[in-house]
């Protein structure tokens, strides 16, 4: 009976191990990468009660009568297949989609393997993993998988270089630099104009805590070219700066277009750009029509220049209906025209050339034309007028200023610069040497394992290549916790392949592997395990109870 005890207790210890194992898998069911695990029993070693004998003519042969010593276990085997996907929104954590593992080397130089892609860098600029372990692979992302330590901020030096921008204004591109090579120049300025300034001070400035310069213009000082301009500018932020030179040094500005075709005073260099100064009517009569016309602004496209004669501005009836009058000015060879009906209400109209440019004047009114038409004609009996007959054309001028010519002047764009409104920000200066993590953005890993790093100089750098590890048998790989697995004799040596390559499955980004812990199954593996502990318990109950009947029959 002592054996059906022992086989009870090995069957306890078994199904026990088996307990701890299942626990293990649902305590890692949501942890990434983790790999589920089974238990396999087998029967131990067996007592031989008798052995098999050979049969013969007189005597069949008998079979061997063993008995055995319960169960142990033979195996704890992983479940290495892939798990389900899980989008995560963070840039550095990676995937693997089929076979392959990630290779991490800790603080002692102990190289280890795992499925969680948790990554990351640290102030070195060392891409790590979440436990702090360096991953490994291709420094140098040269197209050869590796196993070394992948730091993203090797990627080359910058050169030395001073601060620049350009702006458009008023379709003119105008360049500012500084003269000194880096970041000092890098700085935002504004330029305004001030009518504050006392006379033979062309500029003043002001410098912010962060070197950033505002520029006044004296509104009324005058400049002859941009070099006195730069001059001015220049003397303005030395004084500012306690006669000391700015950071970036002096600041030029150019243009390969001539803007100072005459001198221009501050105002002028601030004031908007494509404003436009309005042509102008002046000379001769300041009404027509007896009054119930007058010019009031050209448009500002307005191309006219010359003079208006007496006798190139009138009216023409035109019959209708309805009927009207069509005013016409013509200056040079162009005509101007305007057509006013009985009904027109408008308090203006345009006397508008071909071309859509203008002379804005008060409507003088159907009836203001026709009065002026019939001062030199005779009423009838009725005192009334007769209607005028069509093409007929009436002077515009009131009597007694026919005499005067009426000077005209083109609209032209005004000589304002409009460096006011520009937004000047002076970039790309720098001090040269290596790039360091800090100037880095945009830090993602592709599929096929390449750290791609953006630099504001230099654009989109590889900054290496993550290597994933294949073994021959990876069920054969020992845990060592952490997510984490290493070599074992039997695992096969490992063979490093780019993702995607040697049969090792390509990265996905911003995701992670999740566990392939079916809980289904693990609570089914449950139940059976604790009937199974339970009956080998009853193992141990009822030979205990036969133990004591036996001892009971001394008495």
């Amino acid at each position: 009976m002592n054996r059906a005890l022992f086989s009870g207790v090995a069957g306890l210890k078994a199904h026990q191990t088996k307990m701890d194992v299942i626990g293990n898998n649902i305590a890692n069911v949501n942890t990434y990468g983790y790999k589920g695990q089974r238990v396999v029993f087998s029967d131990v070693y067996y007592q031989t009660i008798r052995g098999a004998s050979a049969g013969s003519a007189t005597q069949g042969g008998t079979n061997p009568s063993s008995i055995g010593y319960g169960s142990s276990v033979s195996a704890i085997q992983a479940n290495m297949s892939a798990a389900s996907l899980q989008s995560t929104g963070f840039g550095l954590d990676v995937a693997i989609t089929g076979e392959g593992y990630l290779q991490v080397m800790d603080g002692e130089g102990n190289t280890f393997y795992t499925r969680a892609g948790l990554l990351d860098y640290d102030a070195n600029g060392y891409l790590i993993d979440v436990n702090g372990n360096f991953v490994l692979g291709n420094a140098d992302a040269d197209g050869k998988p590796g196993a070394d330590k992948i730091k993203i901020d090797n990627v080359g030096s910058v050169e030395e270089a001073k601060a620049s921008t350009s702006v458009s204004v008023n379709d003119i591109k105008y360049t500012v630099k500084a003269s000194n090579v880096g970041p000092g120049g890098n700085i935002a300025m504004t330029i305004g104009a001030s009518e504050d300034l006392p006379a033979g001070m062309k500029a003043s400035a002001v410098i912010s805590s962060t070197g950033a310069v505002t520029i006044k213009l004296n509104a009324f000082e005058e400049f002859a070219n941009m070099d006195e301009l730069n001059k001015a500018i220049n003397e303005a932020i030395l004084e500012a700066n306690d006669g000391k030179e700015h950071a970036g040094g002096k600041f030029t500005i150019s243009t390969p277009v001539d803007v100072f075709t005459e001198p221009l005073t501050g105002a002028q260099i601030h004031g908007q750009a494509g404003d436009v100064e309005l042509g102008t009517v002046s000379g001769g009569p300041d009404t027509f029509f007896g009054g119930g016309m007058e010019i009031m602004k050209p448009s500002v496209d307005f191309k006219g220049e010359g003079e208006i004669k007496p006798e190139n501005f009138g009216a023409t009836y035109v019959t209708g209906p309805p009927a009207s009058w069509e005013i016409s000015m013509k200056i040079g060879l162009v005509e101007y025209k305007a057509t006013v009906e009985e009904n027109t209400k408008s308090p203006t109209l345009l006397l508008k050339s071909p071309d859509g440019d203008y002379l804005q004047v008060t409507n003088p009114g159907f009836e203001a034309i026709t009065t002026q038409y019939n001062k030199d004609k005779t009423p009838d009996a009725d005192g009334k007028f007769p209607a005028p007959i069509a093409g007929e054309r009436v002077g515009a001028f009131d009597e007694g200023a026919t005499g005067g010519n009426i000077a005209i002047t083109p609209s032209k764009p005004s000589k304002n610069l409009g460096l006011g409104s520009a937004s000047i920000g002076l970039a790309g200066g720098t001090d040269g040497g290596m790039i360091t993590l800090d100037q880095l953005s945009s830090i993602t890993i592709g599929k096929d394992g390449k750290i791609s790093v953006s630099h504001p100089d230099k654009g989109l750098i590889i900054a290496g290549k993550v290597s994933l590890a294949n073994f021959s048998n990876p069920a054969g790989l020992e845990l060592t916790g952490t997510n984490y697995y290493a070599q074992t004799a039997n695992s096969g040596e490992p063979v490093l392949c780019d993702p995607g390559t040697g049969g090792t499955g390509s990265l996905v980004t911003s995701a992670l592997e999740m566990s392939n812990v079916d809980l289904s199954e693990q609570f089914s593996e449950m139940i059976t395990t604790q009937r199974g502990f339970q009956a080998c318990s009853r193992i141990i109950t009822v030979t205990d109870t036969m133990l004591e009947e036996l001892i009971n029959l001394k008495r």
